[in-house]
């Protein structure tokens, strides 16, 4: 996805003219470029005071040279750099093309002559680096950039000679959890054999949608990768056996590159020919993408003048967890496009399966496809892994933290509003009608986190995206702890989360004290605090994982230190704890959504569809009676009805004050219904997930009128602009609500 210039952005880099963003992350930021003769470019740079750090520096060098070594037949031809600049830069070839996690986000799992013939070609690709004495040591999907000739392998910012360990850090896994060998998991050598593990687990998530050891937290995948054996069970019967040889924890049992790319695929036909047709539309739209783009830059904000056209851009604040090792870091890694002009052909490396296609575009043409949404703009991932992003509506706005920080779209057009890289995270952000708040990171801290600096809390001014002037300022906590929330804001009070005492990169300390507590937003005063539990030593798991206000109540869904969950009720009043009931749920992150509520009932799903008093928190009905032995999603109610999505059945409704059921969705389509996200309600239709579609549910005749394709997973009302926003597989999109 392009995005405008902002206005401090540089106009050039050495002789190339900038025309848009393309991404940016802790390290650095990634542009979309021109040479003087036309040619398209991505231009990545580091961010000035990353750039100050000398290893750093040194990883950049090395990443640009082991991209000479790959070189354009694999991977982005470089075609220009200067590490050594005061910001260092490197400019390479734009590659058309998609991510391989987002060609398999957007087209499912390849079939098995697709995944050969990738497999087979990123053999040549590591092989070409290994005969270099290079090994990658973090391949992984979203490095792997899908071209109508073949793939092409980027980010080699923490690639290394073969023996060297210079750059590795004493004790640090370096790498990508789900994708790292067992070697490399134990901070031992990583040698070509390391690379050919990973490649394994690459294909097998090409082939399934997830990798060989699942997901989850890093700890646990290490251990998987170290210990377990990987997931086959849905990679085609013929396929199998060549990955789990791949796949063997003892390096020396592995296939070179060039033995498993002769037992991957016999070099005939073009890559063109191997891949979906969804995977070939998606390269054509990208390439269509680059020559439509108007130009733009956004103004500076009011009441600051805009820098002179040559400088530097600002650096933007550095997330913890883009300093940690695990999971990797480089700048190389946001260019998910550039230019599909090359092939991969038969010649004196067996490894190279694939002939050379014959003269023609370089992107096959493919009839043009209508979306079903509104619009659609492809994002990347939040800067912060804490906890996965979620949309935000204010004003006419959709938003959502992505890349450096917080995005906003018009919500009717999908047209760019505005663009931050201040590092923003989706808990320390929180919407109130037309005004949007957050928790700022105090100017200077960035460096120097170890010192004491104050809580600051500021609305947003959603024209632009600037934080206004901080409307609150508390020395007494620490306003650079990563595990701050703010909770919600409701009728001028801001609910939030803070500690005392030391910062920390890795986690929640023992010695910290945390306190839950309200603030007026006029007065910028505490109204109360009460304190809070401390968190065991090392864990990132955030105190609340929802809260909301109704009339009195501040509902609360709260974890606890053992991983439990916990519905709490606070007196907004006074922060007193009305009641507070268990909530039996098999994973906590399973209920970090909107809390559903009335004036009444504070209502439950993830199980029994449950209605809890919202005066003692007493138990006004279960689903449990009326329906014994079914399992709902999380609910929404409107106008005293309830909805839920009921496992194989698809969308119920129910009496929100007596439980009493009133309808079942009719004609056989909610099977497949999710329960993994709440309806939207509209005035004529209840929006609903399905497998890979959002339906509309007509409220008249309880069955689906319209099944929208969408890879999105959460969902929200935009009322003011009569859409519904989705969110999921690096795709943010609108929908008509009615």
């Amino acid at each position: 996805m392009l995005f405008p210039l902002t206005h401090d952005d540089p106009y050039e880099l050495g002789s190339y003219r900038l025309t848009a963003r393309l991404g940016s992350g802790g390290m650095g930021t990634v542009y979309l470029g021109r040479s003087p003769g036309g040619r398209g470019i991505a231009l990545k740079t580091m961010h000035a005071r990353i750039a100050a750090d000398p290893q750093l520096r040194s990883r950049f060098r090395l990443e640009t040279d082991a991209a000479r070594v790959i070189g354009g037949r694999y991977g982005a031809e470089v075609v220009a750099a200067d590490p050594f600049a005061e910001t260092p830069w490197l400019a390479t070839e734009y590659v058309l093309g998609p991510p391989l996690d987002e060609a398999v986000d957007r087209s499912g799992p390849l079939p098995e002559t697709s995944v050969r013939a990738l497999g087979a070609a990123l053999c040549g690709a590591l092989g070409q680096l290994h005969l270099s004495e290079v090994v990658h040591r973090d391949l992984k999907p979203s490095n792997i950039i899908v071209t109508a000739y073949g793939p092409k392998v980027i980010d080699f910012g923490i690639a290394r000679a073969i023996g060297d360990d210079r750059l590795t850090r004493t004790g640090a896994a370096v790498g990508t959890p789900a994708f790292m060998s067992p070697e490399q998991a134990t901070d031992q050598e990583h040698t070509p054999a390391g690379d050919v593990f990973a490649l394994a687990a690459v294909l097998v998530f090409a082939a399934t949608g997830r990798g060989p050891f699942g997901d989850g937290r890093p700890a646990d995948l290490l251990y998987r990768v170290r210990f377990t054996e990987p997931d086959l069970s849905a990679v085609p019967a013929a396929l199998a056996p060549v990955l789990a040889h791949a796949l063997a924890k003892d390096p020396s049992q592995r296939p070179t590159t060039a033995a498993l790319g002769a037992q991957l695929h016999d070099g005939s036909g073009e890559f063109a020919d191997h891949l979906p047709d969804l995977v070939l539309d998606e390269i054509g739209r990208r390439a269509t993408e680059v020559w439509q783009f108007t130009p733009a830059r956004l103004p500076a904000p009011a009441q600051e003048p805009p820098p002179p056209p040559a400088a530097p851009p600002e650096p933007t604040g550095l997330s913890r967890r883009r300093l940690l090792i695990v999971g990797g870091g480089s700048v190389a890694g946001l260019a998910a496009a550039g230019v599909g002009s090359w092939a991969l052909s038969k010649g004196d490396d067996p490894a190279a399966p694939f002939r050379k296609p014959t003269p023609g575009p370089s992107v096959r043409p493919l009839p043009k496809k209508k979306l079903d949404s509104l619009w659609q703009k492809q994002v990347a991932g939040p800067p912060d892994d804490l906890i996965p992003a979620a949309p935000i509506a204010a004003r006419d706005l959709a938003m959502l933290v992505a890349g450096t920080g917080l995005a906003a779209f018009n919500a009717t057009s999908g047209g760019v509003a505005w663009v931050s890289d201040k590092g923003e995270r989706t808990w320390q952000l929180a919407p109130d009608g037309d005004e949007l708040y957050q928790l700022l990171e105090p100017k200077g801290a960035e460096g120097h986190k170890g010192d004491p600096w104050p809580l600051q809390l500021a609305s947003v001014d959603l024209t632009s995206g600037r934080a206004h002037k901080p409307l609150a300022e508390f020395s007494d906590l620490n306003g650079v702890m990563y595990e701050n929330q703010l909770l919600c804001v409701s009728d001028g009070v801001l609910y939030v989360v803070a500690g005392k005492g030391e910062y920390s990169m890795d986690g929640f300390l023992p010695s910290q004290s945390w306190s839950v507590f309200a603030i007026d937003a006029d007065t910028g005063k505490r109204r109360w605090s009460k304190p809070l539990p401390s968190r065991p030593d090392g864990s990132d798991r955030l105190h609340f994982l929802s809260a909301t206000v109704v009339g009195n109540r501040l509902v609360a869904l709260q974890e606890t230190n053992g991983g439990k969950v916990r519905v709490i009720a606070r007196d907004t009043r006074t922060g007193d704890v009305i009641w507070d009931k268990p909530l039996a749920v098999a994973k906590p992150d399973s209920v970090r959504l909107p809390l559903t509520v009335d004036r009444d009932h504070v209502y439950l799903g993830c199980g029994q569809l449950r209605a809890l008093r919202l005066s003692d928190g007493g138990q006004a009905w279960s689903s449990g009676s009326a329906r014994p032995g079914r399992t709902y999603g999380p609910p929404s109610v409107k106008d005293g009805v309830l909805y839920a999505v009921e496992k194989g059945t698809g969308l119920v409704a129910a009496d929100a004050r007596s439980g009493k059921p009133k309808w079942v969705e009719r004609g056989g389509n909610g099977v497949d219904a999710a329960v993994t996200d709440r309806p939207v309600v509209g005035s004529d239709h209840v929006y609903r997930k399905g497998a890979g579609t959002l339906a509309a549910i007509d409220l008249s005749s309880r069955t689906p009128a319209r099944l929208y394709k969408t890879s999105g997973d959460r969902f929200i009302a935009q009322e003011r602009s009569n859409v519904v926003i989705a969110l999921g597989g690096h795709f943010f999109a609108a929908f008509p609500l009615q």
